[in-house]
């Protein structure tokens, strides 16, 4: 039987829905520079592979080069200071999180949104239970690579083999495959459970407080 001792979480989708300030965000940089505005829908299909990924889709295909490198250091920059705006915890995470202190689990969050974001928002929502928090940076390779989730482990000084990790995306789950973890896919984030029904990870969970069954259990 396992025990765990560590849960690493996705960000987006996972704790934070931030779908809204991302779309305010992307539309800000289209109005701004004359491109046709995204739906929210889009948007959500566009998130899990870092805001640079969510941009190259978002902008019309004639843009690139330097053209691109402009509008996307002003997404950044504007997203980074209006990323709270209309972001929220998902029901159920604060008390998820408060139940997991208590019990004595290490916690970090391992996003491919930029770090300066990531570091904001675990600031403002999550400061209190989480102390490991790591974004998109350079120099080191993003998510679906296992490099962040190993970096998340060693600051905490745990190991793979007694962490699972917990997400809500395609990408969550080859992030969980290549480092070598367990993996619980949440349902309630960014893709819905028939989007993700190809995948196969350790478990599926509908609501926050059912992780807490799925560590006692194991």
């Amino acid at each position: 039987m396992k025990n765990y001792d560590t849960v690493i979480f996705d960000l987006d989708g996972t704790l934070l829905n931030t779908l809204e300030d991302l779309a305010d965000g992307v539309n800000h940089v289209m109005e701004e520079n004359g491109y046709p505005k995204r739906t929210l829908e889009e948007v959500r299909l566009f998130v899990g592979n870092g805001i640079r990924r969510l941009m190259e889709q978002a902008v019309p295909e004639s843009v690139t080069g330097d053209e691109f490198e402009r509008v996307f250091e002003e997404f950044r920059s504007y997203y980074t200071e209006h990323c709270q705006i209309k972001t929220r915890a998902y029901d159920g995470i604060m008390q998820l999180l408060d139940t997991l202190k208590k019990q004595g689990y290490a916690m970090a969050i391992v996003s491919n949104k930029n770090h300066a974001a990531v570091c904001e928002l675990n600031e403002i929502y999550f400061k209190e239970y989480i102390k490991v928090a790591i974004g998109q940076k350079d120099g080191i390779r993003k998510k679906p690579a296992p490099d962040t989730v190993i970096q998340a482990l060693k600051k905490l000084g745990k190991e793979k083999e007694t962490a699972i990790y917990v997400g809500d995306s395609e990408v969550d789950f080859a992030t969980a495959k290549n480092s070598g973890m367990d993996c619980a896919l949440v349902t309630w984030g960014f893709r819905t459970k028939n989007e993700l029904a190809e995948f196969e990870p350790t478990v599926f969970i509908d609501q926050p407080e059912e992780l807490l069954a799925v560590l006692e259990k194991v």
